[in-house]
């Protein structure tokens, strides 16, 4: 049952264009000189925002409370608003489990904007990839946002598995990609169960499952070419992916959160993994057919 719909808007956002007629801020003469101007805009806007914030959350990260939690969630809109990329929320993230269980949230993965939308909705910490510690600023804010770097070597798994159970052992929520790396957006990609393991011991969190789809690029409809640029995968870099994406405006993201489960409630690692892929995968599906889910 979903219980809501919120969209959030940053402070502009272009009118709707018809479906019939090309877009000229993009495609024409006009598009190749403002939308590169775009792109810079956004990236000088990102990087002073970015380190405006900084000692802000290395303070926080300091003391104890609630406050190292909450500043990235005010940390991750404001990106969502400076790169113009809009958010639709159905349903909502659960905050504290019953009985102070924290909450894994499980989400399908084809972008790095991924992150800022995820962050911006859940009080959590990511779960990332070991790479991450060697991307240039953006290792900086992982760090600072206490994520949970694990290596997907055979050899690594039991030493992730352990830092992940300590996280929500500490009262920690965390978000994870079960993918294990990105798709195209047009599909979710099997869950890998070893991720899940930590979500099966003797004081399991609650496993909230989350669907997101990139629906809208210059306020249209986004179709499977659109989802594409969205996509972040293969041998892009991430600066040449962020360059490509932050040219366009009217841009807009749905995320669903699915009704919470219990992982007691499944009798192994993958029996859960293959139920939260069919979740989050029907939901991502129903996204990208444009279905008016507030309805269901």
């Amino acid at each position: 049952m979903v219980k809501r719909l919120r969209t959030k808007r940053p402070s502009f956002v272009l009118p709707p264009w018809p479906a019939n007629v090309p877009w000229p801020l993009v495609t024409g003469p006009i598009g190749r000189f403002f939308g590169p101007m775009r792109a810079i805009r956004r990236a000088l806007l990102l990087l002073a925002w970015t380190f405006l914030m900084m000692p802000a959350q290395t303070f926080l990260n300091a003391l104890p409370g609630d406050g190292k939690r909450v500043l990235p969630r005010i940390y991750w809109r404001g990106v969502l608003r400076l790169f113009g990329l809009r958010r639709r929320v159905i349903g909502a993230p659960i905050t504290r489990a019953p009985g102070g269980r924290s909450v894994l949230f499980v989400a399908n993965h084809a972008s790095w904007l991924d992150i800022p939308l995820l962050g911006a909705e859940c009080r959590a910490v990511f779960v990332s990839k070991d790479d991450v510690r060697n991307w240039p600023v953006i290792n900086l804010i992982a760090h600072l946002g206490r994520t949970v770097f694990i290596s997907r070597e055979r050899r690594h798994t039991a030493r992730g598995r352990a830092h992940i159970a300590m996280r929500l052992k500490a009262g920690d929520n965390l978000i994870l990609f079960p993918e294990g790396t990105t798709s195209d957006g047009s599909r979710v990609l099997p869950f890998r169960s070893a991720f899940l393991a930590a979500a099966m011991g003797d004081d399991p969190p609650l496993i909230q499952p989350v669907s997101i789809a990139y629906d809208r690029l210059a306020a249209l409809s986004c179709r499977r070419a659109g989802r594409a640029l969205f996509a972040y995968y293969g041998a892009t870099s991430i600066g040449a992916h962020f360059w490509r994406i932050a040219q366009w405006p009217g841009l807009r993201a749905t995320l669903m959160f699915h009704a919470p489960l219990d992982p007691r409630s499944m009798p192994d690692r993958k029996a859960l993994s293959q139920n939260l892929w069919q979740i989050v995968a029907a939901g991502a599906a129903a996204l990208r057919q444009g279905r008016d889910l507030s309805r269901d």
